[in-house]
C-alpha cells in the first residue's frame, strides 16, 4: 500500500501510528521529520514572510477571484503509483481542498482512492486517526494509540475533578490581523483543560472577531496562536495588539495571564498535538494543580515571563 499525505496533520499521525512506511509523497507544510520525501503540493506563500494582514488579503484576492493557493507537482505525483490519497475539504487557507486534489488525480495513470478527512470537533480528529489505521490496513495500530491519547485526556479531566477547579474565563485567537476566534475542536480542546471559551465557535469556522466583544467579553485568559505561526513568529506581530488602547483593560493582561503558543497545538489536527495542546492549556489555565511536561514546556510561553520573552 503506497500512500501520500496533502495533510500535515494526517502525515504527523501516520508517524504517531509507526505508520510512516506507506508514505510516498507529503505537502510542504508537513512535519520537518517527513522532507525527506517528495513534496508534492505547493503553496504561494511557501518561503515567503508576509504578515498576517497580507495573508488574509491574499486569500480573500483569490478565493473572490476562484483561484487556489495550492498546486500539485503532477509529475512528483504520478512517480509516487499512489493507492491512497489522504486530503481534505475543512479550510481553504490551511491546505490543499479535495477539489484541486481531484483534478490531479483525474490525470493520473493510476487511479488512487482519495480519503478526505475533514474533522469539525475533538472526535472528529478521533475518527480521522483511526480511518488512516483502517485505510492501511493498521487498525489495531491505530486502536492502541487513540487509547494512549485518550488516558492523557482522561487524567487531565480526573485531576481537575479532584481539585474541583473552576472553569476559567477564555480567548483563543487563531489570527491576529484581522483577530479571528478559535473553531472546530479548539473550543473542545479548552472545555477538555478545564476553561471556556464564549468567543468561539465550536464544531464551526473561526470568525472574525470584533476587539470591542474581546474587551466586553474580558477573558482571564488569553491564548494567542495563529494558525501557521511559531511563537517566535507570532512575537513578531503582537504590537498589533498591544497597542490597542484597551489592551490594558483586559482582565487577562491586568493579571499577567496572556499566553503565546505555537499554532501546531491547535490548528494541526493530529491527535497527538492537539492531546499536548489540551496538556499545555491546563498548564496555562491551573498552574497550581498542572506543570508542562518536557515534551510540551517549550511550545508556549507567558509574555509577561520577561526570560522566555527576552529568549
Amino acid at each position: 500500500m503506497k500512500a501520500v499525505s496533502f495533510l500535515p496533520a494526517a502525515t504527523q499521525m501516520m508517524y504517531e501510528m509507526g505508520l510512516e512506511g506507506y508514505l510516498q509523497g507529503i505537502t510542504f507544510e508537513c512535519p520537518t521529520v517527513a522532507h525527506h520525501l517528495p513534496k508534492i503540493v505547493r503553496c504561494i506563500f511557501e518561503g515567503k514572510d508576509y504578515s498576517s494582514a497580507e495573508i488574509d488579503r491574499i486569500f480573500s484576492s483569490y478565493k473572490r477571484e476562484g483561484k487556489s493557493l495550492y498546486w500539485v507537482e503532477q509529475e512528483l505525483l504520478e512517480q509516487t503509483q499512489a493507492d491512497v490519497i489522504f486530503t481534505q475539504d475543512l479550510c481553504e487557507v490551511c491546505n490543499i481542498d479535495t477539489q484541486c486534489t481531484s483534478a490531479a488525480v483525474a490525470k493520473l495513470s493510476k487511479q488512487p482512492q482519495l480519503v478526505p478527512l475533514s474533522p469539525n470537533n475533538l472526535n472528529d480528529v478521533f475518527d480521522a486517526a483511526y480511518t488512516i489505521g483502517r485505510v492501511l490496513g493498521e487498525e489495531t495500530k491505530a486502536l492502541l494509540y487513540l487509547a494512549s491519547q485518550k488516558a492523557i485526556i482522561d487524567r487531565v479531566l480526573t485531576t481537575l475533578r479532584e481539585h474541583n477547579m473552576p472553569l476559567k474565563r477564555v480567548m483563543l485567537m487563531e489570527w491576529i490581523e484581522p483577530i479571528y476566534n478559535c473553531g472546530h475542536w479548539i473550543p473542545f480542546q479548552i472545555v477538555q483543560a478545564g476553561g471556556v471559551d464564549m468567543l468561539s465557535n465550536p464544531a464551526g469556522d473561526s470568525i472574525v472577531t470584533e476587539w470591542q466583544k474581546i474587551v466586553k467579553y474580558d477573558p482571564e485568559v488569553l491564548v494567542i496562536a495563529p494558525c501557521g505561526f511559531s511563537k517566535e513568529r507570532t512575537l513578531e506581530e503582537l504590537h498589533l495588539l498591544t497597542s490597542k488602547p484597551t489592551w490594558q483593560h483586559l482582565t487577562a493582561v491586568k493579571n499577567k495571564q496572556v499566553f503565546i503558543a505555537d499554532f501546531d497545538m491547535f490548528t494541526q489536527p493530529s491527535v497527538g498535538t492537539l492531546v499536548k495542546g489540551i496538556e499545555a492549556l491546563a498548564c496555562m489555565f491551573h498552574p497550581s494543580i498542572f506543570s508542562p511536561s518536557d515534551e510540551i514546556k517549550d511550545k508556549y510561553f507567558n509574555l509577561y515571563d520577561t526570560v522566555n520573552v527576552v529568549r
